[in-house]
């Protein structure tokens, strides 16, 4: 039986490693404010179901079958952010916390019903898609961290990381949301970034640019 303490941790597991993280149990503990206890609680049940393994160095994979229940509620968690911004005018910094809630709760008919409503192939409200990637992947796109941005050069945001609420208001504050331009005006000596936007000139460290995936305005991914 798949509980939705076990769907959180295969989720869990599928997007730290999106996120470029080597999935260890404190990463687990960290991502899902558990006890580390817990954690060895949980792995050691999920590989007993098949639905991880652990190597020799203590990281933890998804099976092909754990793979599979994560990338299904990682759809459903995108169609529920998507309904709450596109039908309810959410804001786009609220609804992952939202869609957490809901997410375990949503029907196959309804989460159907979803799809043919809000259709396919459409980024959520933080400019991430339905397929979860990595960050190689994004990198194929053409997009690269704003953390990696060239001064002088500009852009536009493509997707930012979505776990952290606290995070998105922080970029929202300042006028960093997806799809916002903005370039790069100088690498200060504290290793901040001065960073334009249309209305204003803000200031960023270097943990919120590593959380914002940007795109060169000359060469915009598809």
């Amino acid at each position: 039986m798949i509980t939705v303490s076990k769907e959180d941790y295969l989720k869990a597991i599928l997007e730290a490693e999106s996120e470029g993280e080597t999935v260890i149990s404190a990463t687990l503990a960290h991502w899902l404010k558990v006890s580390p206890p817990a954690v060895t609680m949980a792995v050691r049940r999920l590989k007993k179901d098949g639905l991880v393994r652990v190597n020799t160095d203590g990281r933890v994979r998804l099976t092909a079958a754990g793979r599979k229940i994560a990338l299904k509620l990682t759809v459903r968690h995108h169609l529920i952010e998507r309904m709450l911004a596109e039908i309810f005018g959410m804001e786009w910094y609220k609804v992952h916390d939202e869609a957490e809630r809901l997410e375990h709760a949503v029907s196959p008919d309804f989460e159907a019903r979803l799809r043919d409503k809000l259709g396919r192939g459409v980024a959520c409200p933080h400019g991430n898609l339905t397929e979860v990637e990595s960050p190689a992947s994004r990198r194929r796109r053409g997009l690269l961290l704003l953390s990696e941005a060239e001064v002088g050069k500009n852009y536009i945001v493509s997707g930012i990381y979505e776990r952290d609420r606290h995070l998105l208001e922080f970029l929202e504050a300042r006028g960093i949301r997806p799809g916002a331009k903005l370039s790069l005006i100088e690498r200060n000596y504290d290793k901040t970034l001065s960073i334009r936007n249309t209305v204003r000139t803000v200031v960023l460290g270097r943990p919120a640019a590593d959380r914002v995936w940007v795109a060169p305005l000359s060469s915009r991914p598809a």
